[in-house]
């Protein structure tokens, strides 16, 4: 039976659908916001997945290009796998969702969310988070929701909720706050340097929306939600893990209690390797249980440490942060790089500065086409010690360089200010938590040495969090360990001025306004403090000059009419001024011309043979001429690009010329002078006049 339910969501009209697609999935529904449509289904496997300690998550959110009227691009004409959005807005529901299903739940659950159509100005990304929360809660699957996910633009000063397109291209704020009907779940967000009170201003407004739709979802709920389904619970027992408490609680202490990571980590494989020998007989074929006993231990051991004793296993208190280091101009011949080191995460980072042709062309669901600026984060195995092989970017990958790329992205120059297109890439060297913030500090330094008139440097750190109850603990800069056994991972980048990107991880059932304004509060104490400290001394300012090595921009305005005539039939002209100068030129919409190369004399020669296509032809100009055809009474010659005229056989030589070929051959490369244009717009051409 179909059922329909329709409400208002930040001022327009939702509805969900269930009962008439997708029937066999465990839970579905069509969501309708606008005339952007989606199709979200859940689904759960009967039995749980065998040897994992993990909760088996999938969440998946495809975009169909026909959805906006497009056909994909290349030869196969089909989409093929996600692209970046696609990827961070799977990360988007993920991260809400996750903590609220039982944590001892082993049954695979897929949530996925089929894009039909699109209507820019109503967001099919929040569509999705709310379709994926509707469809779990109605289903057999357990899950402690629902949740609803809203976004906040700040346009001309004012919050606006769920902007529409023309709103969010003059926002200042591009936030999305996910939550349950009592707590903030999920904070994501690019700003444009906006003050942290704006920043705690909205996620309030925010969550005040999200409550609405959360009771709309459980209102569909009571109505035609089936009874949630038991499951195997993969628990550890609770005499096993008495039995190794009580044997290795004092071990556990004793090897946790180091600041160095790697011999923290030896020292507990060792009290694992023991804890299995010891209890191999009392509880055989059980070494995945006792193992997940001694995590469950350590958990509690570091979780105790911080919120009763205030003590972290580096020995810091809660308020400081790890030893910072600095360096830039590491790497001779790139452009610019910066390192960035904070206690054993340590993060290079370079910068590429390439013509606006090199742009990242973008093949999606909303009108944006183009990419200037692009920010890359590898994260290789040797950075925490392990063999794994590198197969390209995974989500965390892509996800924590898309958070550096809208942290900076607001101090970026212009292309008007800086007619570059800008890379950077964030190579991991080291990790021990928080390498997303070293990649945001690690790219201010690469910018600034690459001479990237960035607006502000841009730092970013980390906040974690333990909970007992209602009492809450926060620790500042927290590294892998606390990331683990912790309740949260805040991670806020900004400049002095402002925030311009947070990313809020949560294991917990949500966060209180509380936790939010002393995560916020503690964040922007601290990215001063390296802004002013360790980064300042690094580098104060961007450098006056560009690596030698990076290309210069020579730039020139043509009459938009004359664009053609650079480019010439085919592309011939402008091929052939790229062949002779050895540089790369684009030309845009408006006219302007962008000569890039790394060798000036031949950028200026370059400039010299645009200028001659666009510029008219000045009698009386001498100009370097080539012969090109050869007749009875005289030569053709191109003296610009595409420009040719007569040199009649009088005006070859000053004496008489029986025969054009006793002067000039093919090929010939000649002194002429522009005589006259005559009324038909023809070039006549003097060699004598020269002479």
């Amino acid at each position: 039976m179909t059922n329909k339910f329709t409400t208002t969501f930040a001022g327009r009209e939702l509805t969900i659908e269930t009962g008439k697609m997708a029937q066999l999935a465990s839970g579905s529904c069509l969501v309708r916001y606008g005339d952007t449509v989606l199709l979200c289904n859940a689904t759960m496997s009967d039995k749980p997945r065998d040897g994992i300690d993990f909760f088996p998550l999938s969440v998946d959110y495809e975009e169909r290009l026909y959805s906006v009227g497009k056909i994909p691009g290349g030869f196969l004409k089909r989409e093929g796998r996600p692209s970046e959005k696609a990827i961070l807005t799977s990360r988007m529901i993920d991260r809400p969702m996750r903590p609220l299903f039982p944590k001892d739940l082993r049954n695979d659950v897929s949530l996925v969310s089929l894009v039909l159509s699109v209507e820019q100005d109503n967001s099919p990304e929040i569509a999705a988070m709310i379709g994926c929360s509707a469809a779990t809660t109605i289903s057999k699957i357990p899950f402690n929701g629902p949740i609803a996910g809203v976004s906040v633009g700040l346009v001309d000063g004012e919050l606006v909720l769920n902007p529409t397109e023309v709103q969010r291209q003059n926002s200042d704020l591009a936030l999305t706050v996910a939550g349950t009907k009592n707590k903030v779940v999920m904070i994501e967000a690019g700003a444009n340097e906006v003050d942290d009170d704006k920043i705690i201003e909205a996620i309030t407004l925010a969550h005040d929306e999200i409550k609405k739709m959360c009771e709309f979802i459980e209102n569909i709920r009571a109505e035609i939600g089936v009874p949630k389904t038991s499951y195997e619970s993969q628990e550890v027992p609770a005499d096993m893990f008495a039995d190794v408490a009580a044997f290795a609680t004092d071990k556990i202490k004793i090897a946790l209690d180091n600041a160095d990571k790697e011999t923290r980590d030896q020292a507990v494989n060792a009290v694992e390797r023991e804890v299995k020998e010891h209890f191999a007989e009392t509880y055989p074929d059980s070494e995945s249980k006792l193992g997940e006993c001694l995590y469950k231990l350590q958990k509690k051991v570091v979780r105790n440490w911080i919120f009763h004793d205030g003590k972290r296993v580096d020995g810091r208190d809660l308020n400081t942060i790890r030893e910072l280091s600095a360096d830039v101009g590491i790497l001779p011949r790139v452009h610019g790089s910066g390192m960035f080191s904070r206690g054993q995460t340590q993060v290079l980072t370079i910068a590429t500065l390439g013509a606006l042709g090199d742009v990242q062309r973008l093949d999606g669901l909303d009108h944006e086409e183009e990419k200037r600026y692009m920010h890359h984060y590898n994260f290789p195995s040797y950075s925490v010690g392990e063999t794994r092989p590198s197969r390209g970017p995974g989500r965390r990958e892509i996800g924590h360089g898309a958070l550096a790329e809208r942290a900076l992205e607001p101090v970026i120059p212009s292309e008007d200010e800086f007619p570059y297109a800008i890379r950077l890439v964030s190579e991991v060297l080291s990790s021990n938590g928080s390498t997303s913030q070293g990649s945001i500090c690690g790219s201010t330094l690469a910018l600034m040495d690459a001479g990237v008139p960035i607006k502000a440097p841009v730092a970013g750190i980390s906040v974690g969090l333990v909970t007992e109850g209602d009492q809450f603990v926060t620790m500042l800069d927290i590294q892998g360990i606390e990331d683990f056994f912790g309740d949260m991972d805040f991670k806020v980048g900004g400049t002095k001025k402002g925030i311009t990107a947070i990313q809020m991880d949560l294991k917990i059932d949500g966060l209180t306004p509380e936790i939010i304004r002393e995560a916020i509060y503690k964040t922007r104490d601290a990215r001063y403090g390296i802004i002013d400290g360790v980064m300042h001394d690094a580098i104060a300012s961007p450098r006056a000059d560009l690596s030698p090595y990076a290309p210069r921009v020579i730039t020139t305005t043509i009459d938009v009419d004359k664009i053609r005539d650079v480019i010439g039939p085919g592309g011939k002209t402008i091929q052939k001024i790229i062949a002779e100068t050895d540089v790369k030129i684009d030309i845009l919409e408006d006219g302007r011309v962008l000569i890039l190369s790394s060798d000036l004399e031949k950028g200026q020669k370059a400039l010299d043979i645009v200028k001659s296509i666009t510029d008219e032809p000045e009698v009386g100009k001498t100009y370097n001429a080539t012969i090109v055809r050869i007749m009875n009474f005289g030569a053709f010659a191109e003296f610009a690009p595409g420009k040719e005229g007569l040199i009649h056989v009088s005006q070859l030589a000053k004496e008489r010329v029986e025969k054009v070929e006793d002067v000039v051959k093919l090929g010939d490369s000649i002194s002429v002078k522009l005589m006259e244009v005559d009324a038909q717009g023809r070039y006549n051409l003097s060699h004598k006049a020269t002479l």
